[in-house]
């Protein structure tokens, strides 16, 4: 045996003992590069979070999460907190706040942090925490009767993502069910699409409500390829069409998972508006189901 294979026996030797000792170790790392970052998006535990912030992100780092998706910012703070402060707490965590959810604020203007008033601070904020993207997640009723109306939101649209971009950031629209009933023969949710600057604009597509309402997510994906970096991951019940755990309703993740790079996909969060069980219970569900996925 020469001297190179003695050192090769040497360092073989290490190494199984190594492994022997932490037979987990090795396994945990090839899991850890197997799967993406899996993130929740909070509201899912807004009940939890109003009696006791600290303790249920801990319940969601303890589960598994990476990601957050927040929301609820107003007058300058998160949950109560500054940003340095919410910055911390993740932080400590090992929480990644990726993006964050913003109303439009055109029904009322009096609310600040909103597109229509405040929207300069909100994004300073966001990037202060850390986020990358920040979303416009809902219109209320009387903010979308008419299509006059969705053609307004394009240009609010576009001048929230100059707002954005000039900090670094990515605007974003969340969409619901709603969005795609026509309306005096248009579809909304293609003119917000087809109208806004794509560069300035992109989309969180929620899965659940657009396969509610009747379309595929992959036949957006091919509509509008690379707009979709974020997605809303929520199942739908296979009896009576609620929001279900991830992996135990009719959505074919596999299916839509696999066409993550025409959608542009970068960041997806778990989500469940309505919980049958305790929502902590459900994210662990939806983590865990997630994880099988491979995804």
């Amino acid at each position: 045996m020469d001297y190179n294979e003695k050192i090769s026996r040497k360092s073989f030797l290490k190494a199984s003992a190594f492994m022997l000792a932490t037979p987990m170790l090795s396994k945990l790392n090839l899991d850890a590069k197997a799967a993406s970052p899996i993130g929740l998006q909070l509201y899912t535990l807004r009940n939890e979070i109003s009696k006791d912030l600290l303790g249920t992100l801990k319940k969601v780092a303890a589960i598994g999460y990476k990601e957050v998706e927040l929301y609820g910012y107003s007058d300058g703070k998160f949950f109560g907190k500054t940003p340095k402060e919410f910055k911390k707490i993740l932080g400590d965590l090992g929480l990644n706040p990726v993006s964050g959810h913003y109303g439009a604020g055109v029904e009322s203007k009096t609310a600040k942090g909103t597109l229509s008033n405040g929207w300069q601070k909100a994004v300073e904020d966001a990037a202060e925490i850390g986020q990358k993207y920040v979303n416009c997640a809902y219109l209320t009723e009387s903010e979308r009767k008419t299509i006059d109306q969705y053609k307004k939101y394009v240009d609010l649209f576009n001048k929230s993502g100059e707002v954005a971009k000039k900090a670094g950031l990515q605007f974003g629209y969340h969409n619901h069910d709603f969005e795609f009933k026509k309306i005096d023969g248009q579809v909304p949710y293609d003119l917000i699409v087809g109208k806004t600057d794509p560069k300035l604009v992109k989309l969180e597509l929620d899965l659940y409500w657009a396969v509610k309402a009747g379309i595929d997510p992959v036949a957006l994906f091919k509509k509008y390829p690379g707009r979709f970096p974020l997605w809303h991951v929520k199942d739908i019940d296979k009896k009576d069409g609620s929001f279900a755990e991830v992996g135990t309703g009719t959505i074919d993740f596999k299916k839509i998972f696999d066409n993550r790079k025409l959608a542009g996909m970068t960041h997806f969060f778990v989500e469940q508006d309505v919980a049958k069980v305790p929502p902590v219970q459900a994210i662990e569900t939806s983590f865990k189901n997630v994880v099988k996925m491979k995804v």
